[in-house]
């Protein structure tokens, strides 16, 4: 079931995304601010949508303290408490399941749109899925890149718009041509880890 059927049946795709960013992080606990960031959705719109999931059960309002260490200018280290509210996902939705295989499985990420976004980040040589898009386990990252004359800026605002689609902050990989190969010539075992298990090309002008 293609996105755009979902974004008609929800009402929007700010929603799809927000309601992503819950499903695949169900631990975490996101103040408004973050979701508005994460998911890359105007504010005003964000507040909206999450006032809607609240209401029917779907989130629910949490706080939490994190400890962080802050090194001063003395060199001594402090450790600083700070209280968050926001919000986090109600795992007794009743629909929850539901809802899980609907909105993670029957909507397909857009590989075509994905490597075209890609391609703008220099001469991309080799694209490969795994993790979070293809649902395997214990991944060592979710995509590896190779390719030559990668633009820094271009890549990370790349990933950033991936993740806000997909809802899951991505781990990856980025090789020149000339590295890659190397280390797949050596039996790289990082290289050999991604290889051996389940993955998915959507480009390869490499022929590996």
């Amino acid at each position: 079931m293609p996105t755009n059927i979902l974004e008609k049946l929800f009402g929007s795709a700010a929603r799809i995304k927000i309601i992503r960013l819950f499903l695949l992080n169900p631990d975490t606990i996101f103040t408004p601010k973050e979701i508005s960031r994460r998911c890359k959705v105007a504010s005003n719109l964000a507040r909206r949508e999450i006032s809607l999931l609240k209401n029917i059960g779907f989130a629910e309002q949490k706080s939490e303290t994190i400890e962080k260490l802050i090194k001063l200018k003395n060199g001594k280290i402090k450790n600083n408490k700070k209280k968050i509210q926001g919000l986090k996902l109600d795992e007794s939705f009743p629909l929850l399941r539901a809802l899980k295989n609907l909105v993670l499985n029957a909507a397909p990420i857009d590989k075509k749109g994905m490597t075209k976004s890609l391609k703008t980040a220099g001469k991309i040589k080799l694209i490969i899925l795994s993790g979070i898009f293809i649902q395997a386990d214990g991944s060592r990252v979710d995509l590896l890149l190779v390719g030559d004359g990668i633009k820094g800026r271009v890549l990370e605002r790349t990933l950033r718009n991936i993740e806000a689609e997909i809802g899951k902050e991505l781990t990856y990989s980025v090789f020149d041509t000339k590295e890659f190969l190397y280390r797949l010539g050596i039996y790289d075992r990082f290289i050999y880890d991604i290889l051996d298990y389940p993955h998915e090309k959507i480009l390869n002008k490499l022929d590996i």
